[in-house]
């Protein structure tokens, strides 16, 4: 009997092991992956521009399957917003406005001259990788309507922060006599706007670091006591 139940014993092999989920190295995988597809497609929208670049060819450059760029971020408008709202963020997820460090920094400051040079700074640091996406954004806004709607979107958003962002250099030590909170808040929005740092710095070659010095300057003797 004992041979017998011995014998049955060594037939019952034990259960392997329970494969764990690697939970972290699935997110691993797919950060790296939506890495590429950014990457690859800024590449591709900046050397071709955005209605010539084709969501087939940013999968083949990113190395992945086309369901796999359509499931990590969306259609097409969907991934150059993306990519809009990462170079303002300057980070792997887009930030909100008042999240961001360089808002942080300039709230927190007391001196209205400083609010502004840290502003300025935050631009020169912002528009290498913005102001090349909005050159794209604004070539495709003219036959594309929701490139056309995040172009205004845009503009406007970053209206209404300039217009936040007078307050409170306003608050910290007054504007100049016979400038309005209107007129600050738009002289702001149009010389901090991609476009003009495109025109001083790729057409009329400046360097970032001059513009950046040169904002500071302009914002100071226009806007303050």
């Amino acid at each position: 009997m004992n041979d017998i139940l011995g014998a049955m014993d060594s037939d019952v092999k034990p259960s392997p092991p329970k494969r764990r989920y690697d939970v972290s190295r699935r997110r691993m995988a797919a950060a790296e992956t939506r890495r590429a597809i950014i990457a690859a497609a800024r590449r591709l929208f900046l050397e071709h521009g955005y209605a010539a670049t084709t969501m087939p060819a940013i999968a083949e450059a990113a190395g992945v399957a086309l369901d796999t760029v359509y499931a990590t971020i969306g259609p097409k408008p969907a991934l150059f917003r993306h990519l809009i709202e990462l170079a303002i963020s300057g980070a792997d997820q887009p930030v909100p406005a008042e999240e961001r460090d360089y808002v942080r920094a300039i709230r927190g400051e007391p001196d209205p001259r400083r609010k502004l040079a840290l502003y300025a700074h935050a631009i020169r640091m912002i528009h290498p990788r913005l102001a090349p996406l909005f050159r794209v954004l604004r070539e495709a806004a003219r036959g594309e309507p929701e490139l056309a709607a995040l172009w205004t979107e845009i503009a406007e958003r970053r209206a209404r922060n300039m217009r936040l962002f007078v307050t409170d250099v306003a608050a910290a030590g007054g504007l100049r006599a016979g400038v309005t909170m209107d007129e600050a808040a738009d002289l702001v929005w149009a010389t901090n706007a991609p476009e003009f740092y495109l025109l001083l710095v790729d057409e009329r070659g400046w360097d970032p670091e001059r513009f950046e010095r040169w904002l500071t300057e302009l914002w100071i003797r226009v806007l303050l006591p």
